[in-house]
């Protein structure tokens, strides 16, 4: 994975110069290791892994190994191996109630074609291929999510607690489990890093992530936006009051975001060409899943949970992801606006990734309260996601705070990591053995 030919680094980001003499001694071969060691990609692999083999070698149902690892495929994993094995199948309009084999055209297509593609090259079946390319886009998520912390020039401390809060949500174990949330997360942090850089392979690359976001699901069609939104703030309100050169101000931005758009497009355009309807998607939706959009329900405090969820119950748990994550935006727009820190720089580049979390998380309420706020749990991870990276972008710009103050912050954390990942470990036993969890 040869990210590295075309890192840029942000305008925004503190970057030292390191004056190197003529009489500079060459990197011995420990330094060597070391940095091989730490290399992105490195590291992004050994967290999938430590994920992969806790969920298949501890907390999966016992029997061998191919029985273990297909333990992953669960609930919505069915639908796409149907896919995968049937293509898009469906009656107009579709049938009202959920049925496979009579109508499936309620997922994205990028998860399931690139299964497709998998078991068209090698000798696999479907749900071998699935897992395949769900765990291979969670090693390029952890990739993106460590190649971000070397952008930014982020501390061992900052990297390692930041991928632990991440790994420890909840419902962090779908990135290797028959779900497409990791090939989104994938390709929507290889979009925000790629869109950063500059130079012609940068956009080249945050072009092919950006597709893969929107043909993998529907909210990454706003998501899009991201490059637009980072550059009016990175060029000031100033540049919007001289409409005569947006196209030269942010036409290379619009341009990146219609092609990212084109992975949905597609998918709406065969939907047209095959069905007469481009919204099949969304029919099917309603019809098998009984979706209503409700566009007021984050403003409506019902909408909200504020008692501790029973582990037993998903449905509670979801509703309460929901109002942790509406806490957790509404505190980083607190934090940002504090006058002690607005004076601080980086604010620009934080700006996008705020946008597509809030955007994500309005539009995963609005879908799923007309259940309930069913499967929020899930939606919200991707949400908590793009924060705890935000987050550990603000943390890089202040200095280390006394020593009692990091222990006891540490401490809290690794309390709150331990249970969250107790949490999720019930999780994963449950959801290996079939039952619903989000």
């Amino acid at each position: 994975m040869a990210f590295e030919t075309a890192i840029a680094r942000d305008a925004t980001s503190s970057c030292n110069p390191v004056t190197v003499g003529l009489s500079s001694p060459l990197p011995t071969t420990a330094v060597i290791r070391s940095k091989f060691f730490f290399q992105p990609w490195l590291v992004g692999l050994l967290v999938t892994l430590a994920q992969l083999a806790v969920a298949v070698f501890l907390l999966a149902p016992e029997g061998s190994f191919s029985f273990r690892y297909s333990s992953l495929v669960q609930h919505d994993g069915f639908w796409f191996e149907n896919i995968v094995d049937r293509g898009y199948q469906t009656i107009v309009p579709p049938i009202d109630h959920k049925v496979m084999e009579v109508s499936n055209v309620a997922f994205f297509p990028a998860y399931p074609a690139l299964a497709s593609a998998l078991c068209s090259v090698f000798p696999i079946e479907s749900q071998t291929a699935l897992l395949i390319v769900a765990q291979l886009a969670t090693w390029g998520f952890w990739t993106y999510v460590f190649l971000f912390a070397e952008r930014w020039k982020l501390s061992a401390n900052l990297r390692f607690f930041g991928a632990l809060v991440i790994a420890a949500h909840p419902a962090a174990f779908f990135l290797i489990a028959g779900y497409s949330e990791s090939l989104f997360l994938m390709a929507l942090l290889g979009f925000m890093y790629w869109s950063s850089g500059e130079g012609r392979t940068a956009k080249i690359l945050a072009a092919v992530h950006g597709i893969a976001m929107s043909a993998a699901r529907i909210v990454g069609i706003p998501c899009a936006a991201f490059p637009v939104v980072r550059d009016v703030f990175k060029k000031g309100w100033g540049v919007l009051r001289q409409p005569r050169q947006w196209l030269r101000n942010y036409g290379s931005a619009i341009g990146l975001m219609i092609i990212a758009t084109l992975g949905a497009i597609s998918f709406f355009i065969y939907c047209q060409v095959r069905w007469s309807r481009w919204d099949l998607y969304m029919l099917t939706q309603s019809a098998g899943w009984n979706i209503e959009p409700d566009y007021f329900a984050v403003f409506r405090p019902s909408s909200y949970r504020w008692l501790l969820p029973a582990l037993n119950d998903p449905t509670e748990m979801s509703q309460m992801s929901m109002t942790v994550g509406a806490l957790m935006l509404v505190a980083m727009a607190i934090i940002e606006l504090l006058p002690a820190v607005r004076r601080n720089t980086g604010l620009s580049t934080r700006i996008g990734i705020y946008f597509c979390a809030a955007i994500i998380y309005y539009i995963s309420v609005s879908g799923v309260a007309s259940l309930e706020m069913e499967s929020m749990l899930r939606y919200e991870f991707c949400v908590h996601v793009l924060i705890v990276l935000a987050f550990l972008h603000f943390l890089r710009q202040f200095r280390l705070p006394p020593v009692p103050v990091r222990a006891l912050g540490i401490a809290v954390l690794v309390l709150a990591c331990a249970v969250s990942l107790g949490v999720q470990g019930w999780y994963v036993w449950n959801f290996t053995r079939g039952n619903w969890v989000a």
